[in-house]
C-alpha cells in the first residue's frame, strides 16, 4: 500500500493529509507526501496497485468528520475556487480513469477542515480524526500483512 497524504502544513487543517502521511511513515507504512495537484498524484501512484490518498475536505460537516470514497466509480467532489490545489484529487481520478492509469485499489478519505488560514494550527477536530485514521490505517495494513514463518529445529 502507499499512502499519499496532501494538503498545506502552512494552512491549519489543510494539513490533515501531511499530518496522517508523516505519521504511517514514521509507523513504516509508505507514505508520500504531495500538494494534491493532479498531475503530481497521478505520478505519485504509478506504479501502485493499492493507493489510499488523504486530504482536507470542506463538505459543510462538522469539523473532524471523516469521510471514506472507494470503488472504480469512486466521485469526489471536483474543486472548488477555494481548493489549494488547483487542479486536485478529484480531476487526478477522473484524468488517470481516462488515461487508464487508476490503480487497481484507490481509496480516498477527505477529514473534514474548518480553519485554513495561512499561518493557523489544526483544529483539535481535526487533529483527533488525524489520530484515529492513522490508527484505523496502520490496523488494517497490519492485517495485510503475511503472517511471519517461524521454524522450530
Amino acid at each position: 500500500m502507499l499512502l499519499i497524504g496532501c494538503g498545506n502544513r502552512n494552512r491549519g487543517d489543510d494539513g490533515a493529509g501531511v499530518l496522517v502521511a508523516e505519521r504511517v511513515r514514521e509507523l513504516g507504512i509508505r507514505a508520500e507526501i504531495c500538494t494534491g495537484e493532479a498531475l503530481a498524484l497521478i505520478e505519485a501512484w504509478c506504479g501502485f496497485d493499492d493507493v489510499v490518498i488523504v486530504d482536507a475536505v470542506v463538505t459543510g460537516a462538522p469539523a473532524g468528520k471523516v469521510w471514506r470514497w472507494e470503488g472504480p466509480d469512486m466521485k469526489i467532489q471536483e474543486c472548488s475556487p477555494v481548493s489549494t490545489h488547483g487542479f486536485g484529487v478529484a480531476e487526478a481520478i477522473k484524468l488517470a480513469r481516462i488515461l487508464g492509469r487508476l490503480p487497481k485499489r484507490l481509496r480516498m478519505f477527505g477529514i473534514e477542515g474548518r480553519q485554513f488560514a495561512v499561518g493557523t494550527d489544526v483544529s483539535p477536530e481535526t487533529l483527533r480524526a488525524v489520530e484515529e485514521l492513522t490508527r484505523q490505517l496502520t490496523e488494517e495494513e497490519a492485517k495485510q500483512l503475511p503472517t511471519p514463518v517461524v521454524e522450530y529445529l
